[in-house]
C-alpha cells in the first residue's frame, strides 16, 4: 500500500499483515494476537497503533479507496492531455493495485459490510469519484459512448481487473509483467468493444 521506497512503518506493517490475514481467514477468524505475532509484537501492543480490529479494517478499506482516487487524479494531472495515454495510465495504475494489493480486493468483497455506516459511506463516496474520473476519460476516448454505457464499461473493466485474487496463487501466474500486459490488453479490448 505504501508508495514510498523506504521501509514501511510499524503501522503499515500491521495493516499489511491484517489485510493478508483477514483475506485468508475472514475478519472474525483473526484475533489481535495473530496480527501482532505476524509483525513481531504482542496482540495488546497493537492497541498503541489502532483502537482495535474495526479501526484496522476501516483504515484498510477507506485508505485504499482514497489512494486509488488520489492516484487517478495524479495521473490526470501528469498526462499531457492525450486521452488515450491517460486511459492507458489509469489502467496501469489499477493493474498495479490489482496485482500488488490482492488481499485488499478480497477484503473489500467479503468485509465491506462490517464497516461502520460512516466508513462504508465514505468508501462508496471515494469509489464513485474514482469511477466518474474514469468515465470522463473513457468518454473522451470513445465520444459516441453514452455516459451510462461508459459507466457500465468502467465497472466491467474493474470487475475484470479486480478478479486477480481468483487467478490462482501468485507463483501460478505467467509472471507479474506478463499478467499486467494481459490485463491491460483485455481492459483496452473491453473498452474498445463498448465503444463500437
Amino acid at each position: 500500500m505504501a508508495t514510498r521506497t523506504d521501509a514501511p512503518t510499524r503501522r503499515e506493517q500491521i495493516l499489511k499483515e491484517a489485510a493478508r490475514l483477514f483475506a485468508e481467514r475472514g475478519f472474525h477468524g483473526v484475533g489481535v494476537d495473530e496480527i501482532g505475532a505476524a509483525v513481531g509484537i504482542s496482540g495488546p501492543g497493537l492497541y498503541r497503533h489502532f483502537a482495535g480490529k474495526d479501526a484496522m479494517l476501516a483504515e484498510l478499506l477507506v485508505g485504499i479507496s482514497g489512494q486509488l482516487l488520489t492516484g487517478g487524479k495524479r495521473r490526470v494531472a501528469e498526462t499531457d492531455g492525450n486521452p488515450e495515454a491517460l486511459l492507458d495510465s489509469l489502467i496501469e495504475g489499477h493493474i498495479d493495485f490489482a496485482l500488488d494489493d490482492r488481499p485488499l480486493i478480497t477484503l473489500h468483497d467479503r468485509e465491506l459490510d462490517r464497516l461502520r455506516d460512516s466508513d462504508r459511506k465514505l468508501v462508496r463516496q471515494l469509489q464513485r469519484q474514482y469511477v466518474e474520473l474514469w468515465v470522463e476519460v473513457v468518454r473522451e476516448v470513445y465520444p459516441a459512448l453514452a455516459e451510462p454505457a461508459a459507466r457500465s464499461a468502467v465497472h466491467s473493466v474493474f470487475g475484470l481487473l479486480n478478479s486477480t485474487p481468483h487467478l490462482g496463487r501468485p507463483g501460478s501466474l505467467p509472471g507479474r509483467a506478463g499478467t499486467a500486459e494481459l490485463l491491460h490488453r483485455m481492459a483496452r479490448g473491453a473498452f474498445a468493444a463498448a465503444g463500437v
